[in-house]
């Protein structure tokens, strides 16, 4: 029998889970922590093998989700996808690759797919930027019955990463097509390393501000919530438990307690415990607790199933 947390705030949030042993282990692990949001890869994210879903897959999958406290699922594309990539056997490697990212979510039924804009190496920005939006095209017209969104991910801008502005996600944007189909995904420690101050209310106001007047909170789907081990403007993507980094525990309360982001999910991507779930919980634990006001929890339920 195994332990099972019931969150009872309120609050959509969660952390990614690993999926060894079979996709629907993932539910498995985040009702160990209460999460209500969950994210996975519904394939090895640093590999180009694309195994099929079976029918027991998607099956033992669907029934796993139908028995959790989970209310959604946001699946991460693999980190060799490159939708800007500089030579035409990386692009179409890349394009095939995302559009097989998409036939899974749809398969799964999973509604949103994040991914990374990608890295220019050695093109101009602008080249890049109108290049993952041609790709993303190219992904929804080969996909027409999938309702799957492309949630572009903020970056940090390390290397020659593309994304580390909202000026450069709303310009990726703009080139698609099908605005149904494309949305964003804030990284906290990703905004923070780009430069974005989000350690005091003012800052929070101030970048949220130019948020919603480039790119709008309707197209908001999904935040990974981060703390950051490098300074701000750093350009460096390492990820830290919440409050034990440069960004603080304040910041994330600003976005817990943003009425704006209350259907927004918030999902964890801080480094895992010996045991896979210990720091999920703390870091969890955590959040809830900088929660204001008449859906801030007394306590969580522990039951067993």
């Amino acid at each position: 029998m195994k332990n099972r947390i019931e969150d009872q705030s309120g609050l959509l949030i969660g952390a990614h889970m690993s999926v060894a042993g079979g996709l629907y282990r993932a539910f498995e692990r985040a009702d160990r922590v209460g999460c209500t949001a969950l994210q996975i890869f519904t394939k090895n994210s640093n590999q180009w093998n694309d195994p099929l879903l079976t029918s027991d897959d998607i099956a033992n999958y669907r029934d796993a989700e139908n028995k959790s406290n989970v209310r959604i699922v946001v699946s991460h594309d693999s980190y060799l996808i490159n939708l800007c990539g500089a030579t035409h056997e990386l692009l179409e490697k890349s394009r095939r690759a995302f559009i097989s990212e998409i036939e899974r979510c749809r398969l799964l039924g999973i509604s949103f797919v994040v991914f990374h804009p990608g890295a220019h190496t050695t093109q101009d920005r602008r080249s890049a930027l109108k290049l993952v939006s041609e790709s993303l095209n190219y992904a929804h017209e080969a996909t027409t019955d999938a309702k799957v969104v492309a949630l572009v991910e903020t970056t940090a801008g390390q290397g020659t990463n593309v994304g580390s502005s909202f000026a450069e996600i709303a310009e990726i944007i703009s080139g698609v097509k099908n605005q149904d189909r494309v949305g964003v995904c804030i990284d906290t420690c990703h905004i923070f390393a780009a430069g974005y101050d989000i350690r005091t209310s003012q800052g929070y106001g101030a970048t949220m501000d130019e948020f919603e007047k480039l790119i709008g909170f309707d197209m908001l789907h999904a935040i990974h919530f981060n703390d950051a081990k490098k300074p701000l403007g750093s350009h460096v993507d390492r990820h830290e438990h919440i409050g034990q980094g440069e960004i603080g525990k304040e910041a994330f309360g600003f976005f817990i307690n943003d009425e704006r982001l209350e259907s927004v999910p918030k999902i964890l991507e801080t480094p895992k415990g010996e045991d896979g779930y210990q720091m999920d919980l703390e870091n969890l634990t955590l959040l809830r607790s900088l929660l204001k006001g008449k859906r801030n929890p007394s306590s969580l339920n522990l039951e067993r199933n």
